[in-house]
């Protein structure tokens, strides 16, 4: 069950977005392709960001969140039946991108609708196949989105610290950490 606790004056005026800010806030790639196996990875387009189930525009979102991962911030606190999270940014673009990804694949997990995104964590798996077993309070507020996910499901729970902590190094290290996990995943 979803519940949006408050949303602040600022933050809804942050999330209502002109034409182009979008676009806008995705803009900021360098289009370089790099890999160490010389197929490359395409960082202007991202293709590990479509998914199955993925729309255009959530694929497009993750990929603004990962060539700006230096201008956002995040703070966790694990909980022992769960997290709390807030993530943010002062630029309000990215921000309105934020909003939209969190609200999104939270909404995607409570209607048990994997996206199945090529680069997506294996911890995502248990949120799809037990939707029911999460609850999800968001307060949107001016410095960022604060998300509380709670569960009974000792299993959940341990899946929402792990993503927690992959979301965390995503913010901290952008797609070199999905990278890592990916490999390490694959026993390279």
């Amino acid at each position: 069950m979803i519940r949006i606790i408050s949303i602040t004056a600022s933050a809804l005026l942050a999330l209502a977005l002109t034409p182009g800010a979008m676009a806008q806030g995705m803009g900021h790639g360098h289009g370089a392709l790099h890999g160490a196996d010389g197929t490359g990875h395409d960082e202007a387009v991202m293709p590990g960001l479509r998914g199955r189930d993925a729309t255009p525009e959530e694929s497009a979102e993750m990929a603004a969140l990962f060539r700006r991962f230096e201008d956002l911030r995040r703070a966790v606190e694990l909980l022992p039946n769960g997290i709390r999270t807030v993530t943010g940014t002062d630029d309000p673009d990215l921000m309105a991108i934020l909003a939209s990804h969190v609200t999104g694949m939270i909404g995607r997990v409570e209607d048990g609708r994997d996206p199945q995104v090529f680069i997506q964590s294996q911890t995502l798996g248990i949120f799809f196949e037990r939707p029911e077993a999460i609850v999800t309070e968001i307060t949107l507020t001016d410095v960022g989105i604060a998300v509380v996910q709670t569960s009974q499901d000792p299993e959940v729970v341990a899946a929402l610290h792990a993503h927690a902590a992959e979301v965390t190094d995503m913010v901290d290290r952008g797609m070199e950490a999905v990278h890592d996990r990916m490999a390490s995943q694959s026993g390279n």
